[in-house]
């Protein structure tokens, strides 16, 4: 099974958070794939946890470093693919990218956001119950 992972579910995972245990079960020994825009998205998700004084610039680099060791193979967007899905789903470029991966690789999304979760549902993206 192929799964697309969203940066929700990578942070859950670098950050310790209380879904890490599940995510990494149900991740263990399948492909894990991502739109090519992950790390930017990370680095942009440790920028607003530093404006809230949420995490320190070590404890950024360390997650940082985390993330580089998780096997994800990143994948370049179909850019005209997103922009229709996020036109018909008036829904962020950003998440028709994990969208599109998964429709375009037949992947289950992975994902923390209950907003996504609900979209991939409406357009039929098989999803991972976390």
């Amino acid at each position: 099974m192929t799964i697309v992972t969203d940066t929700s579910a990578i942070l859950a995972v670098i950050l310790g958070e209380t879904k890490k245990e599940k995510i990494k079960e149900l991740t263990l020994n399948k492909k894990i794939i991502g739109p090519s825009s992950i790390p930017w998205e990370i680095g942009n998700a440790f920028s607003a946890m530093f404006k809230r004084k949420r995490i320190s610039l070590k404890a950024a680099n360390k997650g940082y470093s985390i993330f580089q060791m998780i096997p994800i193979q990143f994948i370049d967007i179909d850019m005209n693919h997103a922009l229709q899905i996020s036109f018909s789903q008036k829904i962020y470029a950003y998440d028709a990218y994990f969208l599109s991966c998964c429709i375009k690789h037949n992947g289950a999304l992975l994902t923390l956001d209950k907003k996504l979760l609900n979209e991939a549902s409406n357009i039929g993206v098989k999803t991972l119950e976390i």
